[in-house]
This record gives structure tokens, C-alpha cells and sequence, in this order.
């Protein structure tokens, strides 16, 4: 027979807080499979979903539209025109930016406001601490001093500090109302410091002074946490410029290098054609359409492999998690394809 719980339980229950990161990254997982199908579909061209529409222009004044008009387009009949804005490899790509997306954005952004949120607990936990120390000095128990304090203003400390009074004047001990308190903010350092101070009271010594010296300890931890932040995010900054001198170096080659190759073979294979002794062909001449959509290809490839892995460093250097760098994956990424996409 299944226990029915007690009002004090059912009191205790409510005040736990919900984890939606399992129904974000679910989200996350179902939105991306959606993108990649999407992107299966463009490779195996069922389906046309270009970014960019056929451009058939006669850019040369000649009244013929072929691939010597260096139209963006692919031509996907092999009859010189171009009837599709973009080749099936490159709408893949496209719709695999966007499942990478999906699958990073949502839990990197998640996680990023949540890790914020504790941040922000922990920074006034030493405050709270020191309070609820300076009512234990004027004799109350840690269970009175804990409901005295949660009259304070401490920011994002304040909803859980109220929440340890509730179970405090239901019933709850004061101790099991501080290990809730860490079941709800799991940290290394509300652990350690709600570790110490529950021994402390079990032990029925004098709970201030502990309360005291662990306040103390929280506030330099703090302050060196904020040394290493500082000196981190110098490291962070270097690999967003980094990575933005790469998107424009890829940029340039893009809008210049290239276009001066398809010029350049142009003119090679029309003198091949004019003179009888082959004098000027080239190989390269014949290919060159296709040699220029391989390298736009690995182009945008590098990018988004340096966007992902990028963000991850970055994220590592900050706080050494790797879920942290998702959110700076999802940044780059969405720069680099927003930049990439207009070549």
C-alpha cells in the first residue's frame, strides 16, 4: 500500500525546485531532428529549399545564359544553367547549421541562466550567513536565527531563504530544512558550506563563531573566483577575435580570391580555344566551377567546426564546464553563418 504523505511533507514538497533541463534538451533534440531531416531531404534533392534564388542574369552581354556568366546558382541538369539557388551539399550544410542550433541553443541558454541564478545566490550567501551568526549571538537557536534572517533582502537568496523559514515554522529541522536548501542549489560550495555548518549543530558547539568563519571563507572564495574570472575573460576575448579573423579572412578570399580565379581561368580557356597550339589550356580551366564550390564548401565547413569547438574552449576557460560553451557555440555559429550566407 502506497504511504500517503503528511501535510508537513506534502508543505516540504512544493517548495522543491523544478529541473526543466530534461524538457529543454528534449525540445532541443526535437527541433534539431526536424532541421536534419529537413537537411537529409536537400542533400538527396527531394526537395529544393535554397537560401538564395537562381540567378539567371546575362552578366556578360552575351545572350546566352551558361555558366560563363559566374551566376551564384547551381546547375543541377548539367545543361550550363544554373535551376537551383544553391547545390543539394550546400542546403545540407545549411539545415545542419540549423539542427546544431537547436541542439546547443536551447541547454546552453538554459543552463547559462541557471548557472547564473546560483551565481547569484552564492553571492549573498556570506551575507546571510553573517546575519543569521549576529542572531545566534544573542542566543537563539539556528532554527529562530534562520527564521529572523529571512526578513532580510538578500536578492536571488531570498525566495530559498524564505523557503527554509516555511519548513522551519512547519516543523522541519533546521538542519533537513539546510540539506533541502542544497538539493535545491547544487553547488561545490552551498555543499561544503551547509556540510559544515549542520556537523557544527549536531556537534552543539557554538554555531555563531562557525557561522562566522565559514562567512568569511565564502567571501574570499568569492573574490578570488572574481580574480580568475577577470583574468579568463582576456583569453575568451582572443578567441572571439580570433574567430572573427578567420570569418573575415574566409570572407575576403570569398568575394575576391575566387572571383578572380573564375576570371582568370575564363580567360585561359578562351585563348586555349583561340590558338591552335594549346598553348594556353589548363586543367584547371575545365574544373574550375566545381573547384570553386569545394572550396566555398570546406570554407564553410572550417566554419562551423571552429565555431563549435571555439565555443566550447571558451566556455571551459570560464568556468570549466562544457556545457557553458554551448551558449558561445550557439554565438559564433549564428555570426558565421550570417556572414557566410552572404557570400
Amino acid at each position: 500500500m502506497a504511504k500517503i504523505p503528511s501535510l508537513e511533507e506534502a508543505r516540504v514538497k512544493m517548495y522543491e525546485k523544478h529541473d526543466y533541463t530534461k524538457l529543454v534538451a528534449g525540445i532541443g533534440v526535437a527541433v534539431g531532428a526536424i532541421f536534419l531531416v529537413i537537411a537529409v531531404l536537400n542533400m538527396t534533392d527531394q526537395v529544393d529549399m535554397s537560401f538564395k534564388p537562381v540567378d539567371n542574369q546575362d552578366r556578360n552581354g552575351d545572350g546566352v545564359i551558361d555558366a560563363t556568366d559566374a551566376n551564384p546558382g547551381h546547375d543541377n541538369d548539367g545543361d550550363g544553367i544554373p535551376d537551383q539557388g544553391e547545390s543539394p551539399i550546400r542546403r545540407f550544410l545549411n539545415f545542419l547549421v540549423f539542427a546544431i542550433l537547436a541542439f546547443i541553443g536551447p541547454i546552453g541558454f538554459y543552463k547559462y541562466k541557471k548557472m547564473r541564478d546560483i551565481k547569484a545566490i552564492e553571492r549573498r550567501l556570506p551575507d546571510f550567513l553573517r546575519d543569521v551568526a549576529e542572531a545566534g549571538r544573542f542566543g537563539m537557536t539556528l532554527a529562530e536565527a534562520i527564521v529572523v534572517s529571512s526578513r532580510g533582502r538578500y536578492g536571488k537568496l531570498t525566495p530559498e531563504i524564505e523557503k527554509m523559514a516555511a519548513q522551519i515554522r512547519w516543523g522541519v529541522p533546521a538542519t533537513e530544512a539546510l540539506r533541502l536548501f542544497t538539493e535545491r542549489v547544487k553547488t561545490p560550495m552551498v555543499g561544503r558550506i551547509v556540510s559544515i555548518i549542520r556537523k557544527s549543530s549536531d556537534a552543539g558547539g557554538n554555531v555563531a563563531d562557525v557561522l562566522t568563519m565559514v562567512s568569511h571563507d565564502a567571501k574570499e572564495n568569492q573574490l578570488t573566483e572574481d580574480e580568475r574570472k577577470i583574468a579568463m575573460s582576456t583569453y575568451i576575448a582572443v578567441i572571439y577575435i580570433s574567430f572573427l579573423v578567420f570569418l573575415v579572412t574566409i570572407w575576403i578570399l570569398n568575394v575576391s580570391f575566387l572571383p578572380k580565379m573564375k576570371e582568370t581561368s575564363t580567360v585561359i580557356e578562351a585563348r586555349g580555344q583561340g590558338g591552335g597550339d594549346g598553348e594556353f589550356q589548363s586543367p584547371l580551366a575545365e574544373n574550375i566551377d566545381e573547384l570553386i564550390a569545394n572550396i566555398q564548401i570546406a570554407f564553410f565547413l572550417a566554419a562551423i567546426i571552429h565555431a563549435v569547438g571555439d565555443g566550447i574552449l571558451a566556455g571551459v576557460l570560464d568556468n570549466g564546464q562544457v556545457v557553458n560553451g554551448l551558449r558561445h557555440s550557439f554565438i559564433m555559429l549564428v555570426i558565421g553563418f550570417m556572414l557566410l550566407l552572404l557570400v
